[in-house]
């Protein structure tokens, strides 16, 4: 078995298997979750879910399309759209000042302070989730406004700035629009909008996706900077399991709507226990292979047209 990653050795995060093992103190709990997409025949995308989230960890959901990473995401965060309805379990988040919070039973106002208050998220696609004819410093002014009301213009103005500082854009970029920025910018841009508020989870729907790799590499190295710094936990859901093996703490591995396979970064990539978790490791070509020539069986190769 070989992946395309480095070892654990040169991780992006630290060596040590998760600072959550020190304390064990969760922050996000989910028993038996079952989310259900009311069509003609219903789909089932969430089986009976149940993991704990702990603080400061970085939990990975990995798998293949489909498998319901990101509904599970939704689900944990009510964010789930119709025709997707959370049919059965409990979400409690565990609040740093004591409470325990009956996320399912939120709603109103309630439910929206806690969206950014207490869970805050990066949606899959910066270009999309941006609003296209608001400028930065609009849409950040806007979660302020509406979660500190209490702030006055000059206190929003100065967090607008260092939010962008944080994750390592200038501040002049606060006037521009969303079609001005790089695909990187862009997406420090959410991750700026989901810390406005200091969460204590961050929930991240393929933060890199379509960034070419040097742009990604320096975000993870942002988040992880931004972890430590902050002490957040972030539930992190990629298709690509080597990422997962060099910034997560713990990996959930999904498959056909439920969790197959969940144990340390180390102990999956070392010793992965479900098959399904082998057949994921072993799809990943290996860069240390036997080398061969490549061979086009296209149009000119056969002798037909290579127009």
């Amino acid at each position: 078995m070989s992946i395309p990653t480095t070892t654990t050795a040169g991780r992006l995060s630290s060596a040590a298997p998760a600072r959550y093992l020190a304390g064990h103190r969760p922050v996000l709990t989910a028993h038996d979750v079952s989310i259900e997409y009311e069509v003609n025949p219903p789909v089932h995308a969430v089986k009976g879910v149940s993991l704990t989230l702990h603080r400061g960890e970085i939990l990975g959901l990995a798998g293949e399309s489909g498998c319901g990473k990101s509904t599970l995401a939704y689900g944990l965060n009510r964010l789930l759209k119709p025709p997707a309805i959370l049919r059965s379990g409990e979400v409690t988040f565990h609040d740093a000042g004591g409470a325990d919070i009956d996320v399912v039973a939120l709603d109103g106002d309630a439910l929206r302070a806690f969206r950014w208050d207490k869970v805050s998220m990066v949606f899959q696609g910066a270009m999309n989730s941006l609003n296209p004819v608001l400028s930065v410093r609009a849409q950040l002014e806007d979660v302020l406004t509406t979660h500190r009301p209490h702030l006055s213009r000059a206190e929003r103005a100065g967090r607008c700035a260092e939010l962008l500082r944080l994750v390592g854009v200038d501040p002049s970029r606060l006037g521009a629009y969303a079609h001005e920025l790089s695909g990187g910018m862009r997406q420090r841009v959410m991750i700026a909008m989901a810390m406005a508020l200091e969460p204590q989870v961050m929930i991240m729907d393929e933060p890199t996706t379509a960034l070419d790799v040097v742009v990604q590499r320096g975000i993870l190295r942002e988040i992880m900077m931004l972890r430590e710094k902050f002490g957040f936990a972030v539930v992190f859901i990629t298709h690509d399991l080597p990422l997962l093996l060099e910034i997560a703490d713990r990996i959930a591995i999904m498959r056909d709507g439920e969790i197959v396979e969940l144990d340390t970064a180390q102990q999956i990539y070392t010793q992965p226990r479900h098959p399904y978790t082998q057949r994921l490791l072993s799809s990943f070509p290996s860069l240390l292979g036997e080398r061969g020539d490549f061979v086009y069986g296209g149009p000119a190769a056969t002798g037909g047209d290579a127009r």
